[in-house]
């Protein structure tokens, strides 16, 4: 019975009325859901590059900056900005371990 006059997170935003405001939900099926997998299984590919010592380096930080641009991509997409924070900054220090690695 108390289920019934809790208003809907829609009813929420609704009320609030702001273009601000986004309901969060993680979609299924769309764009940001086949990113966010693919980037997933580039970045657990990267951690298993770095755990056996025989894999060049930059094995490990190629997946990883895939892996973590699709993050960062699904960031965006989901206007999230604690994703696009971390992710953004991992991108730019990977990014200088890769052209260190190109140009050295």
């Amino acid at each position: 019975m108390i289920e019934e006059w809790k208003p809907k997170l829609d009813d929420k935003i609704k009320a609030l009325n702001s273009s601000r405001v986004y309901k969060k939900i993680t979609p299924k099926g769309d764009l940001s859901w086949y990113v966010k997998w693919a980037a997933s299984v580039f970045i657990l590919t990267a951690v298993m590059c770095r755990s056996v010592e025989e894999v060049p380096r930059i094995y490990d930080v190629v997946f990883s900056l895939i892996g973590t641009i699709g993050w960062a991509w699904v960031g965006y997409l989901w206007h999230d900005r604690a994703l696009l924070l971390l992710n953004g900054t991992i991108v730019v220090f990977l990014g200088m371990s890769l052209l260190r690695h190109i140009f050295t």
